[in-house]
């Protein structure tokens, strides 16, 4: 949601967003529904850019623990409530930026749901890529 609030910024820097799900394309158009998000949506059931970007199974502790429980608290203040999950609660996510070289710039691979970048380290990490 963090990132969606910088689309502007995003836009301006040239930055092309991806958003990649593991679920099926049922759970992916309800989901783009509920966020209302606006970058294109990629299913990838068989998970390959999962594990390109070694995102694999996180653990009990990071699923569940107080970072979690405080992100979804913070949602739900705001009246946005996590949907009951229907596939695996264990999949890692992640932010991954490539610049148009090619070039990995930015590799996080979040250790639970509440584990991701801050949208100045994506825009800081933009700010490294070489000027075309």
């Amino acid at each position: 949601m963090q990132l969606q609030q910088a689309r502007e910024e995003l836009d301006r820097l040239g930055v092309q967003t991806l958003v990649v799900t593991f679920e099926g394309r049922e759970a992916a158009r309800e989901y783009l529904e509920e966020t209302r998000m606006f970058w294109p949506l990629l299913v990838d059931t068989e998970r390959r850019l999962y594990r390109a970007y070694d995102m694999h199974a996180a653990r009990l502790r990071h699923l569940w623990g107080f970072a979690t429980m405080r992100a979804y608290g913070r949602e739900a203040l705001r009246g946005r409530f996590p949907r009951i999950p229907r596939a695996d609660t264990a999949q890692q996510g992640g932010n991954v930026l490539i610049d148009p070289a090619g070039v990995v710039r930015l590799h996080h691979v979040g250790r639970g749901p509440a584990d991701r970048p801050t949208v100045g380290s994506v825009l800081a990490a933009r700010a490294r890529w070489p000027v075309s």
